[in-house]
């Protein structure tokens, strides 16, 4: 008897690149992170500007000389998830809430308004994950329903 082996409805798919936590490699985390939604016939709004907020925040108060920091976005089944991880763990990410002429200190907030969810992992030493997940629509991995379908907007608070 010949044993069938599930399928899976939609691909799991995934993208990793680790990048200099300079300004320099915060901006290319966005393009390539864009250029691979693209790829997967995904939206790149709000992702990419969840990616650039997340690594711009890895880039500035993750950095290490000499270490990097890497970009992972992944799908599977109908969530596309972010993560960065840089090697600053002992600092956890805070949303703030700056003055109105501050000219910092928002991206978390805008992480926290776009994505579904968003949280911190640790480790492994000394190392954390930033990551933001978004909710894909029912068709996101459907050929015949071209790369135009958006990301599901989450109710407002």
């Amino acid at each position: 008897m010949k044993q069938e082996i599930p399928q899976l409805d939609s691909p799991i798919r995934n993208f990793g690149v680790q990048l200099s936590s300079t300004p320099r490699g915060a901006r290319l985390a966005r393009l390539l992170a864009t250029e691979q939604l693209r790829t997967w016939g995904l939206p790149t709004d709000p992702a990419a500007h969840i990616v650039a907020e997340l690594a711009a925040n890895a880039a500035t108060h993750g950095r290490v000389a000499g270490r990097d920091f890497r970009l992972l976005l992944y799908v599977v089944g109908d969530t596309l998830r972010i993560e960065v991880a840089d090697t600053r763990g002992e600092c956890r990410p805070q949303t703030r809430h700056p003055t109105d002429d501050a000219e910092s200190g928002r991206g978390l907030l805008l992480v926290d308004a776009l994505a579904d969810r968003w949280g911190t992992t640790p480790g492994p030493r000394p190392r954390k994950t930033v990551w933001a997940e978004l909710s894909l629509p029912p068709d996101h991995g459907n050929a015949c329903s071209g790369a135009t379908g958006g990301l599901s907007q989450r109710p407002r608070r």
